[in-house]
């Protein structure tokens, strides 16, 4: 892979460019509740709800209130929101000044899995770092959602870069392996290194 080969870098956000954890969340709703953080975590699931609010098909409202019900507690909204929002901590290191660093020389993009809730928390908590990114492709805002085939066909095609041209960063084995089928160039990022290590290979 060259510098030559790469004519836009796609990064997905959460621990690639935003640390976070949803244990954070699992945490606050158990303390909130009175429970066992180990119940919650068990009963969690990315399942249909979840990825039909990444879709933007279902309001905040209307999952929370699926939420409040799989999970077996009675925390109103406003609790539920709060925990929601905990699993952000901080920029990766670093990634701020990467990206300052290459926006200039090659069109730089995010693509996250998201909803409306965490996209306005994200927005107002992580302004700077985002700010370097031309468009960030939000899932609830595309309807499409990785690893969605027709997500990574309807990024390309916006960017205006045929797909094996794109080289995209994800922390989600899964979803390098479906950005890999649908023909962009992928790094699985494993550690807070990864990315810097790459980007030095192609000496942009």
């Amino acid at each position: 892979m060259t510098s030559a080969s790469i004519d836009a870098l796609l990064f997905d956000l959460g621990n690639v460019v935003i640390r976070i954890d949803f244990e954070r969340a699992f945490a606050r709703w158990a303390a909130d509740a009175g429970c066992d953080v180990a119940l919650l975590r068990d009963k969690f699931a990315h399942d249909e709800p979840y990825q039909r609010h990444e879709r933007g098909e279902i309001e905040t409202a209307a999952y929370f209130a699926g939420l409040r019900n799989s999970l077996g507690v009675g925390l109103d909204d406003t609790r539920l929101l709060e925990g929601w929002n905990a699993i952000f901590i901080e920029e990766m290191p670093g990634m701020s000044a990467l990206l300052a660093r290459l926006a200039p020389k090659i069109p730089v993009y995010a693509f996250t899995n998201t909803n409306r809730a965490h996209a306005a928390q994200c927005a107002k908590q992580f302004a700077p770092v985002l700010g370097h990114f031309r468009k960030v492709f939000a899932s609830h805002e595309m309807g499409l959602r990785k690893p969605e085939r027709a997500a990574f066909a309807h990024i390309a095609k916006e960017i205006g870069v045929p797909a094996e041209r794109i080289l995209f960063f994800d922390d989600s084995l899964g979803h390098v392996e479906a950005a890999r089928a649908c023909g962009l160039q992928a790094v699985h990022v494993t550690s807070d290194e990864t990315v810097r290590d790459a980007i030095a290979d192609l000496r942009l």
